[in-house]
């Protein structure tokens, strides 16, 4: 039997540790390890050093180039390609690479969305190594984790931002543990494992399909005779196909030093989710972002398409990205953990709190980092949280809190064991806490589940807007306990519970811990004052809300001109989105459906002409006579929709430049007339035989892998 060497091809392609420790000198290697864990300046002789030794190994692995990969504002990945090879003055090849190739690159900057920040005539920009994220090699290029900043040192993407926003995170919560007499950890960082929900579909339907080819989701499609209502599809057996695209993806990402941990069929038919190890946030986005290309592309090669879009087929589960945040230190303490007796844990709950007082104050914001145009079409329904932000904190928590904030100390809560009263199988322990899968925040156990990110996301947003959040919150606390003077251990505890029952008293409104479908806590979230912001054009004005400019702005994470670009890059790119799948849809509906709807109807006239002819009643025929009366007037409908699809599109163009009211008028003009060009094409769809309808239909891309 063949030795399964997972293991030892783990990371192969990674400038990791090991590969630092073979490849480069001991000064050089302490020189990069202190600018990774330290945040030292490195000089051009290390960086010459480091570029050299890179190389080296990057060649033994067989790469022929080299590249700075980044992640622009499109949301996605970036990377221009350079070859090692140089000639010599004797007309050979060298290899070359150096300490400032590897430091910095300029690529184009005025091609990229920048809210305005760069024009044409300002193209240049410049890619900054990051340090403290592994390169790598992917398909024969060594591909270097870099930042993105425009000339003028703005920053064009997400990497910069949550760097930042690490950095002040890891400021503050040292500050807290300071005065907890903590001193022994020199880093607290945010920790963050993301699930990766996705569709596989077959490629050769998949690229009969427009609107997927095109829009990545399905613009028409009736619905098939079975969906997900039987449940029978999650943690079910995987299909044979499918295991063998999970088998290929997780080598290739064993390979890349992505720890893919766990994958398994979810609620929809065709949909299944990865989930890999948690990591330090940046890592983890870097990861996330690579491991996303290479399931495009390892479907690809299998004849498969990988669906990333949050909601590629109406009526049943979209997908999310869930993002699972917790803190932290480098000693190996996770800062939200409650311990036996989280009611006699101060430190756990002054953390806590600050999460609950960040997203309380910053609901707006958080809304905003997961607001795109695909995922409006998801939010609210199928297992995907509402719009409103809420955190189920779950029964024990809550009274706990509850309690400290009427100044009652709680006291530690018996361990509750789980009996099944089947001998043969042992009792465990219960969890502490229920698991919500309709919030959009749920505390599980020692993380906060942030639920509400899309599948196609790049996880850095949320991330900043959290790492910010809480970061604020706890400078906040650390004012207070340090303005306090406390002269001993326990009055320095009875000053930290003062603060957490004042805190959580103060934003206990955003605790529910009830069903978020319930219309009932639509009215009762709007009576707390919690915002509800069911699009992406309502969330992108709360950008500039001077509270927010100034918790973005108070660590430099983000100036008030790069949030302003931001929701400028937001809204033009909510806006091209809808505009797209309107015009696909169009297409499809002139190309596809016009015509195969009027094949059916000539078929059944040319029935009905049979029929009268061999001399049978009229009133034989009136069942007959209905469906051709209703196949043209649905045919008929269609071409008056489309046609006040194409004036909509007309008048959205001429608004563009008024960017707010251009995404108001494509979020609620333009998707309402293909809403209602959907419902004809869908009746088409049900009654036209199959072997006339040109286009793969729901049960097709479903059922088909």
């Amino acid at each position: 039997m063949a030795k399964n060497n997972c293991a030892e091809t783990f990371g192969s392609l990674v400038f990791n540790d090991a590969a630092m420790k073979k490849y480069l000198p001991e000064d050089a290697y302490n020189a990069l390890r202190s600018s990774v864990s330290e945040g030292r300046d490195m000089d051009l002789h290390t960086a010459n050093t480091v570029a050299e030794g890179m190389k080296e190994w990057a060649l033994e692995q067989g790469a022929t180039h080299f590249t700075h990969w980044f992640q622009p504002l499109t949301g996605a990945t970036a990377e221009k390609h350079s070859a090692f090879l140089s000639p010599d003055a004797n007309g050979r090849a060298i290899m070359e690479f150096s300490g400032k190739e590897l430091i910095k690159g300029e690529p184009d900057a005025s091609s990229f969305p920048s809210g305005g920040l760069r024009a044409t005539f300002e193209a240049r920009g410049y890619t900054a190594w990051d340090t403290t994220s592994y390169a790598f090699i992917k398909e024969g290029t060594l591909c270097i984790p870099t930042a993105f900043c425009s000339y003028s040192g703005d920053a064009l993407d997400k990497k910069t931002p949550l760097l930042k926003s690490m950095e002040a995170l890891n400021e503050q919560a040292l500050r807290i543990l300071r005065l907890f007499g903590v001193t022994d950890v020199k880093k607290v960082f945010p920790s963050v494992g993301l699930e990766q929900e996705y569709f596989l579909v077959d490629k050769e339907l998949f690229l009969r399909r427009p609107d997927l080819k095109i829009c990545g989701r399905t613009l028409i499609g009736a619905a098939p005779s079975k969906g997900q209502e039987l449940d029978d599809h999650y943690f079910g057996a995987i299909r044979p196909r499918v295991l063998k695209f999970m088998k290929k993806l997780d080598e290739h990402l064993w390979k890349l030093g992505i720890p893919a941990k766990m994958e398994h069929n979810e609620a929809a038919p065709a949909q299944h989710e990865l989930v890999s190890v948690h990591a330090t946030a940046n890592i983890s986005v870097d990861q996330n972002q690579l491991m996303m290309e290479e399931m495009k592309n390892i479907a690809d090669s299998m004849n498969l398409a990988c669906l990333l879009h949050e909601k590629p087929f109406a009526g049943v589960n979209g997908s999310g990205k869930h993002n699972n945040w917790s803190l932290q230190t480098d000693t190996g303490v996770n800062l939200l953990e409650p311990g036996d007796s989280p009611a006699e844990n101060a430190q756990f709950l002054l953390f806590l709190t600050a999460v609950i007082r960040a997203t309380d104050k910053y609901q707006r914001l958080l809304r905003l980092s997961a607001a795109s145009a695909s995922n409006d079409c998801r939010l609210g329904g199928e297992e995907a949280p509402p719009s409103i932000i809420s955190i189920f904190l779950g029964s024990e928590l809550t009274s706990v809190m509850d309690l400290i904030a009427k100044g009652v100390r709680a006291k530690a809560a018996e361990k509750q064991a789980m009996d099944l009263s089947v001998h043969a199988i042992p009792s465990f322990p219960k969890d502490s806490t229920d698991r919500n899968r309709t919030s959009p925040m749920a505390f599980t156990g020692n993380k906060f589940e942030f639920r509400m990110p899309g599948s196609s996301f790049n996880a850095a947003g949320p991330n900043i807007v959290l790492n910010a959040a809480v970061a604020e919150v706890l400078s906040d606390f650390a004012d207070t306990l340090e303005a306090a003077g406390c002269r001993s251990e326990k009055e320095f505890e009875t000053e930290v519970l003062k603060l957490v029952g004042r805190s959580y008293t103060r934003h206990r409104k955003i605790i529910f811990n009830g069903n978020n479908y319930d219309e009932k806590w639509v009215q009762e979230a709007e009576g707390r004052g919690l915002a509800n912001l069911r699009t992406t054009y309502e969330a992108a004005q709360v950008i500039t809300d001077p509270k927010f400019v100034k918790v973005m702005s108070r660590f430099g994470v983000l100036g008030e001109t790069e949030l302003e670009c931001r929701r400028d890059v937001i809204l033009d790119g909510y806006c091209k989105t809808i505009t797209i799948e309107a015009r696909t849809l169009l297409d499809m509906v002139l190309k596809h459906v016009v015509p195969d709807s009027e094949k059916y109807l000539k078929t059944l006239m040319e029935a009905q002409i049979a029929f009268e002819n061999l001399g049978f009643p009229e009133s034989a025929s009136s069942g007959r006579m209905d469906t051709i009366n209703m196949t043209n007037g649905r045919i008929e409908n269609l071409r008056v929709s489309a046609a006040a699809l194409s004036e909509s599109l007309g008048l959205a163009v001429a608004m563009s430049s008024d960017r707010s009211r251009h995404a108001e008028f494509c979020g609620t003009v333009l998707r309402s007339r293909m809403a209602a060009i959907r419902v004809d094409c869908d009746w088409l769809e049900t009654n036209c035989p199959a072997d006339i309808w040109s286009l793969p239909t729901y049960q097709d891309l479903l059922f088909s892998v």
